[in-house]
């Protein structure tokens, strides 16, 4: 476990060395900034409008951290061949996948923390209300999206052999399943056999991401999420999240260091 926190203490301090998370965040805040600084507060439509906007840059942020973060890793320790003396302790593939993961999950994790506490402090301060708890439910549940986006990004990483590649058919398969794959299930009933079970097994198969996307809580004002609910959630992405891990080492093992 020790070694696997190493791995991930690495990871968190080669992102803040990067210049990505800061050029998203004052990309962000400047646009928010701009948009708050006009007096439109006093109109509610308006008011949801620009928090729609900011929490989506907040959701697009993550999404580019995550998967460009992630889709170097593994390529970046062949490349420099740090992988050889890294195994060579020994430490096994296994942990070099999870000290990754966790390392890229935390990073996220605290650069999505900044995104919202940035967020919370603009809106509450214009507002003058503090829903905590929703804000610690839309964090929660995007955090935990954001590892099934890593485990994605891993295992193409050791499938894909340049990083651009691997982060532009990530990013698509992520904007993709979030914006149909909700639809998927509606689509299959108007297709013909065979295509109708096949739609409907990949609507199956494939990992939801777009029910972690509760942005409207916020926006609207809704009730809390169930916590059963979320409890629910964050076991459905811990075991997408296993599977994808445990797919990762299988590759990993039977792949060659240098191809």
């Amino acid at each position: 476990m020790n070694t696997v926190l190493a791995l991930s203490g690495v990871v968190i301090k080669e992102m803040c060395r990067r210049k990505d998370f800061y050029v998203l965040f004052v990309l962000t805040v400047v646009i928010t900034l701009m948009m708050g600084s006009v007096n439109f507060f006093g109109d509610a439509k308006i008011a949801r409008y620009l928090k729609d906007i900011c929490l989506l840059l907040i959701w697009i942020s993550a999404l580019v951290i995550a998967i460009t973060t992630t889709a170097r890793q593994i390529p970046a320790e062949r490349e420099s061949r740090t992988i050889y003396p890294l195994l060579a302790k020994p430490v096994s593939r296994g942990q070099v996948i999870l000290g990754k993961f966790l390392g890229c999950w935390l990073a996220c994790g605290m650069a999505l923390l900044v995104f919202y506490v940035f967020f919370g402090v603009i809106s509450g301060s214009r507002e003058h209300a503090w829903p905590l708890l929703h804000y610690f439910q839309a964090f929660w549940l995007q955090w935990v999206m954001l590892g099934m986006v890593i485990g994605i990004v891993l295992l193409g990483s050791v499938v894909f052999t340049a990083p651009s590649s691997n982060a532009t058919i990530t990013f698509i398969v992520v904007v993709g399943i979030i914006t149909l794959g909700r639809h998927l299930n509606q689509v299959a009933l108007q297709q013909p056999e065979p295509l109708s079970t096949v739609v409907y097994t990949v609507y199956f198969m494939i990992p939801h991401l777009e029910w972690y996307d509760v942005r409207d809580l916020i926006i609207y004002n809704q009730n809390l999420v169930s916590w059963l609910d979320c409890g629910l959630a964050t076991l459905y992405a811990a075991f997408y999240i296993t599977l994808l891990l445990f797919a990762t080492g299988l590759v990993f093992r039977r792949k060659p260091l240098n191809s």
